[in-house]
C-alpha cells in the first residue's frame, strides 16, 4: 500500500509542475507580448503627427506578400500610406524593405513601381532586396542604408514588433498604421504576431547579424543606386509567412 500511495504522490507532484511550468510559460509568452506592444505604443502616430517629424531619415514600408508583380491588398495599404507620408513631407527618402531572394520572388521593386507609378521620382526610393523578416529590414536600414531616425509603415498588429526592434537596434523609430480595410485572416495573424514578438524580444537581446550585409548604401544617397542588385538565395526561408515578417 505504502508503494501505491507514494507512486500516487509522485505522479499528482509530476502533474502539479508540469501543469506550473505550462501556467509559467503561458504567462512568459503574453508577458512579453504586452511588454513590446507597451513598450511601442507612444511611438505610434497618426500621419498628421508623422508629417510634422522635420529631420526623420527615411519612411520605411515593409514588404508582405506580392502575386507576380502585384502587391496584396496589404502591401498596397502599406504603399499607398508610405507615398501620402512621403508626399506630405514626412521624410525626403523611402526604403521599400522585402523579399527579393530568389529571383522569381520580388517584393521590393514591385514596391518601387508602384510608388514610381505615383509620382514618387525613382532616386528617392531605395530597395533593400534582402529584407527578409522585420528584424534584419531594421538591422539593414541601420547599418547598410545608416539611417538613424525613421518612420515605419504597416499594419497596426505588426507596427508595435516592428518599432521595438528598430528601437532595439539604436533607431529612433516612430510608426504610422496602414490599416486601410479588413483583411482575410485577420485573427490568424494577431495569434502569430504574438508568438513572433516572443520570437523577436529575444532576437535583439542576442543581436545576430542578418542573412547578408554588403557595402553601406547611405540612404541620404540617390535610390538608384539600389536598382538591379539581386539577391540569388534559394536556401533561404523564414519562420514567419510574408504577412508576418
Amino acid at each position: 500500500m505504502k508503494r501505491i500511495f507514494k507512486s500516487k504522490k509522485a505522479l499528482k507532484t509530476a502533474v502539479i509542475a508540469a501543469s506550473s511550468a505550462a501556467v509559467l510559460g503561458t504567462g512568459s509568452v503574453f508577458g512579453v507580448n504586452a511588454y513590446v506592444k507597451a513598450s511601442s505604443d507612444e511611438h505610434i502616430l497618426t500621419a498628421q503627427e508623422a508629417a510634422e517629424i522635420t529631420d526623420a531619415d527615411c519612411i520605411i514600408v515593409l514588404g508582405c506578400y506580392v502575386n507576380n508583380t502585384t502587391p496584396s491588398a496589404m502591401l498596397s495599404d502599406r504603399l499607398t500610406v508610405g507615398v501620402e507620408l512621403y508626399e506630405a513631407g514626412a521624410a525626403p527618402k523611402i526604403l521599400m524593405s522585402g523579399d527579393h531572394g530568389q529571383a522569381e520572388y520580388d517584393e521590393v521593386n514591385a514596391m518601387k513601381q508602384f510608388a514610381i507609378d505615383r509620382g514618387v521620382p525613382s532616386e528617392d526610393i531605395f530597395m533593400d532586396h534582402a529584407g527578409f523578416s522585420t528584424y534584419e529590414s531594421m538591422y539593414r536600414a541601420a547599418e547598410i542604408f545608416e539611417a538613424e531616425k525613421v518612420i515605419i509603415v504597416t499594419q497596426e498588429y505588426h507596427l508595435y514588433r516592428a518599432i521595438y526592434i528598430a528601437e532595439q537596434l539604436g533607431l529612433e523609430a516612430y510608426g504610422v498604421a496602414s490599416d486601410l480595410q479588413s483583411y482575410v485572416k485577420q485573427d490568424y495573424y494577431d495569434f502569430r504576431e504574438v508568438l513572433a514578438r516572443d520570437k523577436d524580444f529575444v532576437q535583439t537581446i542576442f543581436k545576430p547579424e542578418p542573412t547578408y550585409l554588403g557595402e553601406v548604401i547611405p540612404i541620404s544617397g540617390n535610390g538608384d543606386a539600389t536598382n538591379d542588385k539581386e539577391f540569388s538565395a534559394p536556401d533561404v526561408q523564414d519562420d514567419i509567412p510574408h504577412t508576418l515578417q
